[in-house]
């Protein structure tokens, strides 16, 4: 087994698969089939093969199974493996260097300095001396030697230096010749002299195996092991496994162990400290797959999956949000999921007349996600009611479909109700068409009306059958942003229980963040406030579902984390030096100052700075290694710099990345922290000058790029 472990099965690349799995680097995707397949077929047929008469035995043959275990190898197996997990690979490195006497404080520099290192560690050769040494050991050395404070002898054809005072038991136990001239007190016999050498080996080691004790000394294994026995009765040396990835039985010095464990501890006491803000930053769009690394309609299906539920601006749907998770992101995707009844979006509240925010949904999830989100205002008029009543009534209708719900109002007024009903999360469309002519319309077009001559049903142009079109319509099937098919969201959802909604809503949300705290719960418009998710976390992590603790300093005591994100959080705490390896620090990422993955200004606080950022729509954030670095408003061409801003100038290309992305027509800075960018000012000027160096131009209102 043990050959088919090594030569056959690569364990290293199963081992490095599980832990991708546990840090879910790895997503785990659960399929439900009628029957299992044929790889699993073999194991549940074993499986069951095994168990199914389980509990048929007798009792006595139970009982004399259970008495037949051999209890102190129980326990050795379960204990020390508890200890090959508890002790750090890096402190054992550690704590070796620092008893072999490696680590710089520990080095000797003068021949009596080399003297005590002979009497802490035993024999060593002249290259071990040279190693433990600050200067010429050689030298050194000889000086010991000639004053009879040090001697050489033969180890299995090798020679090391010995601490004149060890004669005895070198000569006693391992049968070394003794120079002439040495006190008697050196030379006078010892009792039990191999036990004070292994003795010493395991104080100035870490864990050992016997093979290298019998290589050290050229002892025989039995006699080596005999010592090692008499040791451990003693209490001197405990024997287990203790190394990381060990496989064989080790022995320790009880001191040396306690230490290992003690400074392990410390590391892992120091590991479980809260990260700092800017760690999670990190961690939070590195979990949410940013940037990303899969595209097609896999990936989005992926993006969706963390997303849904989330109120996101509709106009930075697409062009940021699922942009900054979709490498290559392509509207017919998404188009595709609407279309086919999969994905469903739901307006969540509007911003000014032609945009709003919008969530999206898997339809099967849509019950269960739509029903713990705080109710909006319902708009109320005769012409919304008559909308609902014709939907409620006769289903999904197209914009044509609905004027016959109120024949007497215009399409711009039909459009403006249908909208409201939108915003208000009452009415949804199969597809997101009538959402993007809406986002691309100017405001002044929707209050509108415009007459002229249109083809009427018989697609003729008469005096008799000419008609005057309603205000707004721009063909006969109703203006763009009143296209597909209309349909009430109450239609798409089936009642569920309060306590089922709340409890899909929270794994939504652990889903969403990994690690979750009461702001991001306040920020999601979540029926109740965290009052309300606070019992299902609780009972979660009562049954080990989630993990609860102060994972991140300043975002409150109350904070959940799935167990997986807990390992990828803390190993965001290690950082590249910005000064010292600026060709290591990743790439900036651009993403919209309302992404649920920019923490900024909703779960933390902005950094402080002279400008006032805000995570309004149409804003974007630079984030650099959790930093962020600029806002800036597209709108208004607003640019409010943080302090890291002046020394890292990545944000400059990561804002022109934006404008080939499409997500700008062009790049064009007017203000700066509130202050004209011509506005004499310290931060002004510096970036003033740093847009100059990277090749704008001063235009009529501001600096642009040009390309």
């Amino acid at each position: 087994s043990r050959e088919c472990i090594q030569d056959v099965f690569d364990v290293p690349a199963l081992t490095e698969v599980l832990t991708q799995l546990h840090s879910r680097a790895i997503a785990l995707v659960t399929v439900d089939t009628p029957k299992p397949s044929p790889f699993a077929q073999s194991l549940l047929f074993n499986w069951i093969a095994t168990y199914m008469y389980e509990g048929d035995a007798p009792l006595a043959e139970r009982r004399a199974a259970a008495l037949s275990l051999d209890r102190d190898l129980l326990n050795d197996l379960l204990g020390t493996q508890e200890l090959r997990e508890l002790l750090d690979p890096q402190v054992l490195i550690d704590v070796e260097c620092e008893l072999q006497c490696l680590v710089e404080s520990r080095q000797a520099k003068s021949p009596d300095e080399v003297h005590d290192v002979l009497r802490r560690l035993g024999d060593l050769t002249l290259e071990e001396i040279e190693l433990r040494s600050v200067g010429d050991a050689k030298a050194m050395v000889d000086n010991l030697v000639a004053d009879m404070r040090a001697i050489v002898v033969q180890i299995g054809g090798e020679e090391r230096f010995v601490a004149a005072e060890d004669a005895a038991r070198y000569r006693d136990a391992l049968g070394c010749a003794l120079p002439l001239g040495l006190p008697s007190a050196f030379t006078d016999p010892v009792d039990h002299p191999l036990d004070d050498l292994v003795g010493r080996y395991a104080r100035t080691h870490g864990p050992f195996v016997v093979r290298q004790l019998v290589e050290r000394y050229q002892i025989g294994l039995e006699r080596a092991t005999g010592v090692l026995d008499r040791l451990a009765t003693s209490g001197r040396i405990v024997d287990g496994e203790f190394r990381p990835r060990g496989i064989e039985r080790e022995w320790c010095d009880v001191e040396v162990l306690r230490q290992l464990r003690r400074r392990s501890l410390a590391l892992l006491r120091k590991e479980i400290e809260p990260v700092e803000q800017r760690a999670y930053a990190r961690f939070l769009a590195s979990w949410q797959g940013i940037p990303p690394t899969q595209r097609g309609q896999h990936a989005l299906v992926e993006a969706i999956s963390v997303m849904q539920g989330c109120a996101v601006v509709a106009s930075s749907l697409e062009t940021d949000v699922l942009r900054a998770r979709v490498r290559g992101y392509q509207s017919v995707d998404l188009d595709a999921l609407c279309t086919s009844g999969e994905v469903v979006w739901v307006g969540s509240g509007a911003i000014g007349s032609t945009d709003g925010r919008v969530r999206l949904y898997f339809a099967d999830q849509l019950p269960l996600l739509r029903a713990s989100v705080e109710e909006l205002e319902r708009p109320t008029g005769e012409i919304h009611d008559a909308i609902r009543q014709m939907l409620a009534e006769r289903g999904a209708r197209f914009f044509t479909q609905l004027r016959e719900a109120a024949p007497q109002a215009t399409d711009t007024e039909l459009l403006t109700a249908l909208w409201d009903l939108v915003w208000a999360g009452e009415v949804t469309n199969d597809s997101l068409a009538p959402l993007r002519a809406l986002l691309s319309s100017k405001p002044s077009q929707r209050n509108e009306s415009r007459s002229g001559p249109t083809y009427t049903r018989m697609g003729r142009r008469s005096g008799a059958r000419l008609m005057r079109s309603r205000a707004g319509t721009v063909s006969r099937v109703g203006p763009p942003a009143g296209a597909g098919r209309w349909s009430l969201v109450a239609d798409l959802a089936v009642d569920v229980s309060p306590t089922e909604s709340l409890h899909a809503t929270v794994m939504q949300l652990l889903e969403r963040y990994g690690v979750l705290t009461r702001e991001a719960v306040l920020g999601e418009s979540t029926r109740g406030g965290f009052a309300g998710v606070y019992g299902v976390l609780k009972m979660l992590e009562e049954r080990g579902t989630v993990r609860r603790g102060y994972f991140v300093e300043g975002l409150g005591a109350a904070q959940f984390a799935l167990p997986g994100a807990v390992d990828r959080l803390r190993a965001e705490r290690e950082t590249v030096d910005v000064e010292l390896h600026p060709d290591r620090v990743p790439e900036p990422i651009v993403l919209s100052a309302t992404d649920p993955a920019q923490p900024y200004g909703s779960t933390m606080e902005w950094p402080t700075t002279a400008g006032r950022p805000s995570r309004s729509a149409g804003a974007l954030v630079v984030i650099e290694a959790g930093d962020p670095l600029v806002w800036f408003d597209v709108r208004s061409h607003h640019l409010v710099v943080f302090d890291a801003a002046l020394e890292r100038l990545g944000w400059i290309e990561a804002l022109e990345s934006a404008t080939k992305d499409g997500r700008m027509s062009r790049l064009e800075v007017r203000k700066v922290n509130g202050s004209s960018i011509n506005d004499e000012d310290v931060v002004v000027d510096a970036i003033r000058a740093a847009l100059v160096q990277a090749g704008f131009t001063p235009g009529y209102r501001g600096f642009v790029k040009l390309d």
